[in-house]
């Protein structure tokens, strides 16, 4: 049976009632049938739902169907995106454990590695994205001072550079080393990428985005290998980022439409950048499936298609992106990501502006950076407005100069 298939007829078993649609499971905790059965669902002789913080109908039928895309054993699911990748962080790292990251990393992944996990003892070390495989192992063991590497966190593409690692190589250094592969899948969904099929020990998703894929709900999923998934549920479990019925519920419902919603916005998205990069007024676009992206094999080789975010760069600093945005008349202004509605962000001042210029440096996180998240809407619309706008925005700058 096919995943598409599965991820519609996937769900909680009926009740008595005999449903279609599975329902709502709002209760904060399950009775039990006698004393027995209590004792025997805390000492965990029998399976079933005590408690919603520790699992609940609605979440398990949402962490199954993302089991099943990303061909993982197991999974938890969290109340936001940043709560699961805390948890695959927190659930199995200690005082003395040293962890090796990808630069290119959404600002939050990156605060927690420098300032949270730092006031525990665990040490890190940066590597580029586009580093070599010698770089990354001597990195992952150095030759003196830190420690072998317990995990390796990457995003890949990379918010917003939309930078690649590449995961077979990561997964030769793993089976050497014997490290964990956390790997953020978020902007590729498990539609255009499987990290585990390549490696990986751990994907760490943000459901708020393309799993949701309208911005209504907040959520988090980490699935992987079983023996891994039991560290970080037992953090969560007694430390308490549950995700909510209704927000699951949304979510399970959502993932049956996120193949065709997928197909869509990598369809968009490649139009726009197309286009976009044929615009004497854009100074730059980067889409993974673009010929001109730096790692276009790379992309070619490990994700079916090229996502939905493409970046931009718009010469003439915040200043011009300012122009840029008023000209433009669809798109939402917004931080967030993975809509059916056109959104776009100036990362400088918004998800990456807690960074040091250095760091925002290395990142190509320049003033006139913007990250588009492009949605469902007629492609047509976005590149008319889109290019009208960097037309304009262009003309305004010049008159403002002069």
């Amino acid at each position: 049976m096919k995943k598409q298939t599965k991820a519609i007829r996937i769900q909680t078993a009926k009740s008595l009632n005999r449903e279609h649609s599975v329902p709502l499971y709002l209760t904060s905790s399950f009775a039990f049938d006698s004393a027995e059965q209590g004792k025997a669902l805390f000492d965990e002789t029998e399976e079933g739902n005590i408690y919603s913080r520790f699992s609940n109908p609605n979440v398990s039928e949402f962490v199954e169907k993302v089991c099943m895309l990303e061909n993982a054993e197991d999974g938890i699911a969290t109340g936001t995106g940043m709560a699961a990748v805390f948890a695959s962080m927190a659930g199995l790292l200690k005082s003395g454990d040293h962890i090796v990251a990808c630069r290119a990393l959404f600002g939050s992944a990156h605060q927690i590695i420098t300032q949270i996990l730092s006031k525990w003892g665990i040490t890190h070390t940066y590597v580029d994205a586009t580093a070599t495989e010698a770089d990354w192992e001597a990195a992952i063991q150095p030759a003196t001072g830190t420690p072998t590497a317990k995990m390796v966190y990457l995003e890949t593409p990379s918010n917003p550079g939309l930078e690649l690692v590449d995961l077979e190589m990561l997964a030769r250094l793993k089976a050497k080393y014997g490290f964990i592969l956390n790997v953020d899948n978020c902007f590729a969904t498990p539609i255009l990428q499987t990290p585990l099929d390549y490696g990986a020990d751990l994907s760490v998703h943000s459901a708020t985005k393309y799993m949701d894929g309208q911005g209504r709900v907040l959520g988090g999923i980490v699935v992987g290998r079983a023996d891994l998934i039991q560290p970080i549920r037992f953090f969560a479990r007694h430390t308490g980022p549950s995700l909510s019925p209704f927000n699951a519920w949304v979510l399970s419902k959502s993932l049956e439409t996120l193949d065709l919603r997928m197909e869509r916005h990598c369809r968009n998205a490649l139009q726009l950048a197309e286009a976009l990069e044929s615009h004497p007024d854009v100074e730059r676009v980067l889409y993974p499936f673009l010929p001109s992206h730096p790692q276009y094999d790379l992309a070619k080789k490990q994700m079916s298609a090229g996502g939905a975010i493409v970046t931009i760069e718009l010469e003439g600093g915040f200043e011009r992106v300012k122009a840029f945005y008023d000209a433009l008349t669809i798109p939402t202004l917004s931080s967030n990501l993975g809509d059916s509605r056109t959104i776009v962000t100036n990362p400088n001042t918004t998800t990456h502006a807690k960074l040091k210029p250095e760091e925002k440096a290395a990142l190509g996180i320049t003033p006139g950076l913007i990250r588009v998240s492009v949605g469902l809407e007629a492609i047509e619309d976005l590149i008319e407005d889109f290019a009208q706008a960097a037309t304009k925005s262009a003309e305004v700058l010049k008159e403002k100069v002069a």
